[in-house]
């Protein structure tokens, strides 16, 4: 197996999937729920697919209706990201995660994000406190 990184859990579980990376906060209600691809305009993910990936991003943005709505749907659709990695989770992002049993982590080391990169598989271990580089 590859590199371990301790981290904090949000929202507990476990997931394995391809890693992908955002330089820009979400707003979970710009991804289409029927296939998880990010539609804001100019947005660093726009046009790609965060569905069933590992989603490395600074943290949440909208009202906690969208934010809340755009979880909904993308659950309704199975369209959810497998986990979440997140730089400055707020209340809103948290309580998404947590009602949508989402694996949430935060408090990852700098090296961690040195690492890492699109596309490598992580496994998110939330109940045990870290992040796997597979």
């Amino acid at each position: 197996m590859g590199k371990k990184f301790a981290c904090h859990k949000i929202s507990e579980g476990k997931a394995q999937a391809e890693a992908i990376i955002s330089k820009d906060r979400i707003m979970f209600y710009q991804v289409r729920p029927e296939d998880g691809m990010m539609e804001e305009k100019n947005h660093y993910l726009e046009g790609r697919i965060i569905a069933k990936k590992v989603l490395l991003f600074p943290g949440g943005k909208g009202s906690s209706v969208v934010q809340q709505d755009g979880l909904y749907h993308l659950d309704r659709f199975h369209n959810m990201p497998a986990a979440l990695i997140v730089q400055d989770p707020d209340p809103v992002l948290v309580a998404g995660a947590i009602i949508m049993e989402i694996p949430m982590v935060d408090r990852l080391p700098e090296e961690f994000y040195e690492t890492v990169k699109d596309g490598d598989t992580l496994l998110v271990n939330a109940d045990e406190g870290f992040v796997e580089v597979v």
